[in-house]
This record gives C-alpha cells, structure tokens and sequence, in this order.
C-alpha cells in the first residue's frame, strides 16, 4: 500500500474514532439528562404513604388529652398504648392507624377521637467521595442534599461541589442526576433538593 493511502486509511479511522467517542458522549449525556428528569420531580421532601419502624408519631386524644404522647414505632412494627396495650402500627397509613385507634378505644373513653400525626420519618443516607467525614448517616426530619454533605465534614478542598452526584432507586432502578450546588453557596437563591431514604451522594473530586 502506498504511503498515501496508509495515510488517508489512518486519518479516516482517527476521525472515526472521534466520531464514536462523541457518540458514546452524547448517548451518556442523554442518560444523565433522562435520570435528572425523572429525579427532579421527586427534589421535595418525600411524604410517606404508610408507617414504618422507626418513624414517630404523635397522638393526640380529643378525650383525653392526659394521654397525649408522641412514640417511635418500635423494631417489631408495634406501639405500646396505655389502657390497650400493643398495636400494630407499622405498614398502615395514618388515616388506618387512626380509624383502628379511635375503635380500640371506645371500650375505654367515651370520646375515643384520637389523632395521629407523623413527627418524622428517619432517611438513611451514603455520603462518600471527597468529604471530609464520609459515613452512612440517618437523618430524622427533611434534609437537603447540601445539609447531608455538611453532616458529612463538607466537602474536601479538592470537592467539586459543581457535579455532586445524587443516586437513588425509583421502582426497583437506579438512577442518577448531577447537582450544582455552588450557586447557593455563594448566596445565591435556589430551589433545595431534599435527600430520600436510600439515597447514594457522591462528591467528585476537582480534576484542577
């Protein structure tokens, strides 16, 4: 072959080479963009459809209001009630545990009324990657992603707090989005994006 068209046969799969990296640049853009979407929907702080171990609730006896307490749900999914004992309260929405209240207590008060409100519900989170404290951290009222990197130590003087990475698990699948969050930092107004039960947060370290 001549050195011609050994020439012009390597400069065709240089450039077709570049055509591919940016293909596979742009089709990992899209993904990124996809996940973000589906993710910015869910940047305010999550409401829970039904109670589990650990939450705390609040009940408040119209009645009775001696009895007023607020308890955490225990490990076995149960609360420990005056006057009835044990409950189940773990897998029921408050509106359940309230109406299975209100009948449990009939028998005992005559305004057997009782509300139920959830105090807080304990999210656990994984912060790693360049902060100064990375750990599994439990947070039991809304957080933001900002609030957790900061439980964490902050991020490191090599942190990118330009592309943090927020991970979490929506209908069995992992996905992702990437934050900026230096326009609060630097005072800046911005909407929070609250962290969820599960979530992954990663801090990249700067390449500069």
């Amino acid at each position: 072959m001549k050195r011609s068209s050994i020439s012009k046969f390597i400069n065709l799969r240089f450039v077709l080479g570049l055509l591919v990296c940016a293909a596979c640049a742009i089709a990992g853009c899209q993904s990124d963009i996809g996940n973000g979407q589906s993710l910015a929907s869910q940047a305010a702080p999550p409401t829970r459809v039904t109670l589990t171990a650990g939450d705390t609730v609040r009940l408040t006896f119209s009645g009775a209001p001696e009895l007023n307490q607020a308890q955490k749900i225990r490990a076995d999914g149960k609360l420990s009630l005056p006057l009835i004992g044990e409950m189940d309260a773990a897998g029921k929405t408050v509106a359940a545990l309230q109406g299975d209240l209100t009948q449990a207590y009939k028998s005992q008060l005559k305004n057997s009324e009782v509300l139920v409100t959830l105090e807080n519900a304990p999210a656990t989170v994984v912060i790693s990657g360049a902060v100064a404290k990375p750990d599994r951290i439990e947070f039991d009222k809304p957080t933001t992603v900002l609030q957790a990197i900061m439980q964490a130590g902050g991020a490191t003087p090599f942190g990118n707090m330009k592309a943090v990475r927020l991970i979490r698990t929506v209908r069995g699948v992992q996905q992702s989005q990437v934050l900026d969050l230096t326009p609060i930092l630097r005072g800046e107004a911005t909407k929070p994006f609250y962290v969820r039960d599960g979530d992954v947060i990663f801090v990249p370290q700067s390449l500069f």
